[in-house]
């Protein structure tokens, strides 16, 4: 086998083939005569993207909302388990170390969501944020563009719920309050261990678990609903973490919880087989075969029912450590739905009477 080499705070080793594009690149012997046998690390690209229309929808049946806004595709955290390394496919790139290297930045996302909202075809609803990658990535602390996009969810009173693995997101704590005071906002944090060794390799540029954990207690003491998410649950290797990261998650301020186990489509189940052999050969053989025996004998199965939470013994147990331990520590599993009631178009004005052109 390969031995890979893993670039500092980087998730993925390397650029696997793109499942769409014949073509793949290599270092030829020239390349490697001058620059040795390793490539240099990849610095972050951030590259514009020129979409046109900002909020996304889909009809999956087994997730949670219907519309969502993600400010950036790809994501520089680098989470080598990320379900959302190969729609980076989708962009020529790779799935590998161009999705947390290349990222496509939509800086015309406040605007375009103003836009959208404004439109009497908009009708009221909550939008998640982000529905694929990190709203919170590094890059938002210098650009800014979830923030803007919140002043917009704010002026118009739309509800919204992040989805984040950043303490960054407290920074926006005054619009996420203002939201929520409407019972228009809830903010989701993943926490996937507190062992910050294993998370500094499994998730190398996110906020440490004591971070995120200090990002529930601020949000929380401000009045802003928190629901932590135990995802992605990796069997043999964070699995046994639940109850302690359910227990953590109430003592800082959590109401609610939820999990997820492991999902890996496509070229991430190469991804994530490289990267145990990598970091946890001596266990690789054990989790892979722990994923398997939840999906049906494969790495992966995408079937509606059952690939949010697995089958068989596995998962039976999951659902049954999880039911106690939120139990035990008062969380609940869903929170009331958010509420449009407040919706506003600032300027329309008519005001709420827009809603019925």
């Amino acid at each position: 086998m390969q031995q890979l080499v893993q670039l500092r705070g980087r998730g993925a080793p390397q650029n696997p083939r793109n499942r769409f594009v014949d073509a793949e690149y290599v270092a030829d012997g020239d390349w490697l005569d001058a620059h040795g046998d390793d490539e240099p690390d990849p610095r972050t690209e951030f590259l514009r993207d020129h979409t046109r229309g900002i909020i996304s929808r889909n009809d999956s049946p087994d997730i949670p909302f219907e519309t969502s806004v993600n400010p950036y595709r790809g994501c520089e955290h680098g989470c080598i388990y990320c379900f959302a390394r190969p729609t980076h496919e989708y962009l020529g790139f790779s799935a590998g170390l161009d999705f947390e290297t290349r990222i496509m930045v939509k800086h015309e996302a406040p605007e375009l969501l103003r836009r959208e909202l404004a439109s009497p075809r908009w009708t009221p609803q909550p939008i998640a944020m982000s529905g694929v990658t990190d709203p919170y990535q590094p890059v938002e602390r210098r650009l800014e563009i979830t923030r803007r996009c919140l002043e917009v969810l704010a002026e118009f009173q739309n509800p919204v719920a992040m989805v984040t693995k950043n303490h960054l997101v407290t920074r926006d704590i005054d619009l996420l309050g203002e939201l929520a005071a409407q019972q228009a906002a809830v903010v989701n944090i993943s926490i996937t261990t507190l062992n910050e060794k294993l998370q500094r390799v499994m998730e190398p540029r996110a906020s440490t678990p004591a971070r995120r954990l200090e990002a529930v207690r601020k949000l929380s003491q401000a009045g802003i609903p928190v629901r932590v998410l135990a995802a992605p649950v990796v069997p043999g290797l964070t699995d046994h973490e639940m109850p302690a990261i359910l227990a953590a998650a109430a003592d800082a301020g959590a109401l609610a919880a939820s999990y997820i186990p492991l999902r890996l489509p496509h070229g991430l189940k190469g991804l994530f087989e490289d990267w145990l052999q990598t970091h946890f050969p001596d266990r690789k053989d054990k989790v892979l075969n722990r994923i398997r025996e939840m999906r049906g004998g494969k790495l992966y199965d995408s079937e509606w029912s059952t690939r949010m939470r697995g089958e068989g013994v596995f998962a039976d147990q999951y659902e049954v450590l999880f039911g106690a331990a939120c139990r035990k520590h008062g969380l609940v599993r869903t929170f009331p739905a958010l509420s449009t009631a407040a919706f506003r178009r600032p300027h329309d004005p008519r005001g709420q009477m827009g809603l019925f052109d």
